[in-house]
C-alpha cells in the first residue's frame, strides 16, 4: 500500500510519544514493503501569516514534508488552530498529486480538521489514531486551566472558551487572584463560545468522515463511544519491541531501591508529586535513590523549579534528556518505574517499556495508566495529583519486603503486546477503512 501519514510533529526536533509512534509505524510499513510518507508541521512561529512552506527531506530513510506556518499571526489564528484553510488546500493538492492508498493521521493537533476533509474530498481513506483528547478538549488533556479534570467534555461550549482563555498570559497571572477570576466568570463572551460551538461541530464532522478510528486504551474508547459508531470505532493496544529490554532477574535486593522516571518532564506529566512524594519517605535498611530522566518539553523553567523543590538532597538525581537507544539500560537500572501524570494519560508508552523491562510501575488511578497496572500484582495506584498518597504506595514499597518481592516477580509474569501483533491488527484496520472509506460520501 501507498501510505501517507500525518503527524503534528517529527523528529528529529520533536521526540514525544506520537512523533515516536509515527517514527515506529513509518519503519515497520517500510521494513514490510509499503510506500510510506510522513506529513509533519514543523514551525508555527515564522513566515507569513497567510502562506505555508513545505520542504522535503528525509529521516533515516522516511520521506519527510515538513510543512511551516505563522499561526501566531493568523488572521483568525482561535478558528485556524482547527480548521487551518492554508492546511486543507495544501494537503488536497497532495492528495490529488500523490493518490495515496490511505492517509493514517496521528492525533489533531496543528493537523486540524481541513486535511481530514481534503481527504474526504479527493476519495482518499482515513484512519484517525487519538493519542489524547483533543477531539474533545482544546487543551488535549481534559485538565482545566484551574488544574481540576474534566469528567467529559462539559455540555456549554462557553465553559471550554473560558477554559481556554484562562490558559494563556496574561491571562494566567490575572487567574491567581480569585476575586478577578470570579468576576471574569461572569462575564459574558458570546464569540467564544460560538467558536467553541464551531470547533465542536467541525470536529465532529471530520470524526464523522473518518472510516476507521483508532483508541490505544479502553478509556479513551469509552470517552468517544457517542461520538464514533461502534462499527469504526477500534481498540488497539500499542505493541512494543519487547526484545530490545531484557530485565535483571532480580530487582531491589542490592543496598539501594531506586525509583525512576522515565519521560517528558513536564508539570501535566507530574514529577514535581514525585519529588515532593519522594522527600518525606522514611528510609529503612536499605536506601533509596530517584532517577530523573527526560527532557524539559521546552519548559525550563519547570525543570529548575523541580531542582529547587529537590534542593541539595543528593539521592534526586536529574540525568535530562537521552537517546532512545540507552532506554533498555536505563530501565534496567531502576527497581521501580513510577509514571505521576495528572492529567488522563492515554497508553503511557513509560508504563509499556516498564514492564517489558520487567520493573513495577507506580501510577495515577485514572484514566489510561491505571487499566495498565494490576493494582497489587505488578504496581500500585495512588490517588492522581495527591502527592501524600503517592508518598504512602512508595513507604508501603519500602516498609513491606514481601509486597516488593510480589510486585517484581508479577511485572516478571507481564505479557506485552509486541509490535508485530499490534501491526498485523493495523492492518486489518486498514483493509476495513479502504472498504469503508470508498463507500463514505466524498462531500462536506
Amino acid at each position: 500500500m501507498k501510505i501517507v501519514l500525518p503527524v503534528h510533529h517529527f523528529p528529529p526536533r520533536y521526540s514525544a510519544g506520537a512523533e515516536l509512534y509515527t517514527y515506529r509505524l513509518a519503519k515497520w510499513l517500510q521494513a514490510h514493503g509499503h510506500e510510506v510518507e510522513v506529513v509533519a508541521i514543523e514551525d508555527i512561529e515564522s513566515g507569513d501569516a497567510t502562506k505555508l512552506e513545505a520542504t522535503h527531506d528525509h529521516h533515516q530513510g522516511i520521506p519527510v514534508w515538513r510543512l511551516s506556518f505563522n499561526l501566531l499571526k493568523a488572521p483568525q489564528r482561535e478558528l485556524w488552530e482547527f480548521d487551518n484553510p492554508l492546511l486543507g488546500e495544501w494537503f488536497e493538492r497532495y492528495f490529488q498529486r500523490q493518490r495515496p492508498d490511505l492517509a493514517h493521521f496521528q492525533a489533531g493537533y496543528l493537523i486540524g480538521a481541513a486535511p481530514i476533509f481534503a481527504a474526504q474530498r479527493t476519495g482518499v481513506p482515513v484512519v484517525l489514531t487519538l493519542h489524547d483528547y483533543w477531539y474533545l478538549c482544546p487543551q488535549h488533556t481534559l485538565q482545566r486551566s484551574d488544574g481540576g479534570l474534566c469528567a467529559a467534555p462539559p455540555q456549554n461550549p462557553l465553559e471550554c472558551a473560558r477554559c481556554r482563555l484562562w490558559s494563556y498570559e496574561p491571562y494566567q497571572r490575572l487567574g491567581r487572584w480569585p476575586k478577578v477570576r470570579t468576576m471574569a466568570a461572569k462575564l459574558p463572551w458570546p464569540a467564544d463560545g460560538e467558536r467553541m460551538a464551531l470547533r465542536r461541530k467541525r470536529l465532529q464532522a471530520a470524526l464523522d468522515a473518518v472510516a476507521q478510528v483508532v483508541a490505544l486504551s479502553q478509556f479513551m474508547a469509552s470517552l468517544f463511544a457517542e461520538r464514533v459508531d461502534a462499527e469504526r470505532l477500534v481498540f488497539c493496544r500499542t505493541g512494543i519491541d519487547v526484545e530490545r529490554f531484557r530485565g535483571r532477574t532480580e530487582r531491589g535486593a542490592g543496598p539501594v531501591v531506586r525509583f525512576g522516571y522515565v519521560g517528558q518532564v513536564a508539570p501535566h506529566k507530574g514529577v514535581h508529586l514525585l519529588v515532593e512524594a519522594f522527600q518525606s519517605l522514611r528510609e529503612r535498611e536499605q536506601k533509596i535513590e530517584l532517577h530523573i530522566w527526560g527532557g524539559d518539553g521546552g519548559n525550563p523553567a519547570y525543570v529548575t523549579s523541580l531542582q529547587q523543590k529537590a534542593g541539595e538532597d543528593p539521592r534526586v538525581v536529574f540525568h535530562g534528556r537521552f537517546s532512545n537507544d540507552r532506554l533498555p539500560e536505563i530501565l534496567d537500572a531502576l527497581d521501580f518505574v513510577v509514571v505521576p501524570s495528572i492529567w488522563y494519560e492515554n497508553c503511557p508508552l513509560a508504563i509499556l517499556e516498564a514492564y517489558a523491562a520487567h520493573a513495577p510501575v507506580v501510577t495515577a488511578d485514572r484514566g489510561g495508566m491505571a487499566e495498565l497496572v494490576n493494582h497489587g500484582e505488578d504496581g500500585l495506584h495512588f490517588r492522581m495529583g495527591d502527592a501524600a498518597d503517592l508518598a504512602r504506595v512508595l513507604q508501603r514499597i519500602l516498609d513491606e519486603p514481601a509486597l516488593r518481592t510480589r510486585l517484581q516477580q508479577g511485572a516478571r509474569m507481564r505479557s506485552i503486546r509486541t509490535i508485530e501483533e499490534e501491526m498485523h491488527q493495523l492492518l486489518s484496520i486498514y483493509e476495513t477503512a479502504r472498504i469503508v472509506g470508498h463507500r463514505a460520501p466524498h462531500a462536506i
